[in-house]
């Protein structure tokens, strides 16, 4: 389990992250999102030990993180850096060497990974001659090669294509099934929902919410519903209980108050339009991740 208690860090006089906790167990994806700028990479930099917080501890399997540890985590940067003039093969023996691979085992592992990510036949290539989308799955053998306990992923499916998006979040899901530890930061708020069990949401430093992504969708979420009809529909807005409505020519979206129960909203229509379908929506992460945001800025203000 990885433990972080309290983590705090200052550089002179901006704080960039402020009295942080979190915990992650085996077996689970932990999402840290939040704007630019909001502290996500100072974490995950003081996790990898490459930063000394200011306060705060960090622990990994009951242990501080030393130089010890670090051959058993696995981190994949935002900003990509791979020796563009070597050869594929060259620089994921150079890095699984770094993390203390036997040659003949790293050399087995890296095959196995290139075919897996259906590269194979770039491995005595140069990193220059690959596409954007081949070095990505490069960098991110040379994240797992060596078999990490732990995970850091930042912004791990930049460069892809649906398809090898799809391949890349595949592989990641294996790690899960495998019961290792796996942070995630990324944009990509979809990618989130269907990988992500629990999130931290930080902005300027500070913690906005940490649990389970049902549980923010059920604190955060709004009541909204949707309506396929026929008829006019014009007057809903103008119900009591309706807050908003985006209306198009045969559906519409409405977000009703929090006191308004959908069953009891559609019992209010029911008898004057023709209702061809009613569903209640789900909010999105990515909405939600917008609204938060705002909120937290207007208090700040």
């Amino acid at each position: 389990m990885l433990v972080v208690e309290n983590l705090r860090k200052e550089y002179k006089n901006i704080v960039a992250v402020d009295n942080i906790s979190f915990k992650v167990e085996e077996g689970r994806i932990f999402g840290i999102l939040g704007p630019n700028g909001a502290g996500k990479t100072t974490t995950l930099r003081a996790v990898l030990n490459i930063i000394r917080p200011t306060s705060g501890k960090i622990t990994f399997n009951n242990k501080p993180i030393t130089n010890e540890f670090l051959n058993t985590i696995g981190y994949l940067p935002e900003e990509r850096g791979l020796y563009k003039r070597s050869k594929v093969t060259d620089v994921i023996l150079y890095f699984a060497g770094l993390k203390k691979m036997p040659r003949n085992k790293a050399l087995s592992e890296a095959k196995s990974w290139l075919k897996k990510l259906e590269i194979e036949q770039y491995a005595d290539k140069k990193i220059e001659e690959l596409s954007k989308g081949n070095q990505q799955k490069v960098q991110f053998i040379v994240s797992v090669v060596h078999d990490p306990d732990l995970l850091i992923l930042d912004e791990p499916f930049t460069g892809f294509d649906p398809i090898n998006q799809t391949l890349i979040k595949e592989t990641v899901l294996s790690f899960v099934t495998a019961g290792k530890i796996i942070i995630l930061s990324t944009h990509q708020m979809e990618t989130v929902e269907k990988l992500c069990s629990d999130i931290l949401l930080i902005n300027k430093g500070v913690e906005l919410y940490l649990g389970s992504l049902a549980n923010l969708k059920k604190n955060f979420g709004t009541n909204t519903v949707k309506i396929e009809f026929d008829g006019d529909a014009e007057f809903i807005s103008t119900l009591n209980g309706v807050q908003n409505v985006d209306r198009y020519r045969n559906y519409a979206e409405i977000q009703l108050k929090d006191n308004i129960d959908p069953s009891e909203f559609l019992k209010m229509i029911v008898n004057k339009i023709k209702i061809k379908s009613f569903s209640v929506l789900e909010p999105t992460l990515n909405k939600i991740f917008i609204d938060v945001i705002n909120q937290s800025h207007n208090r700040q203000v």
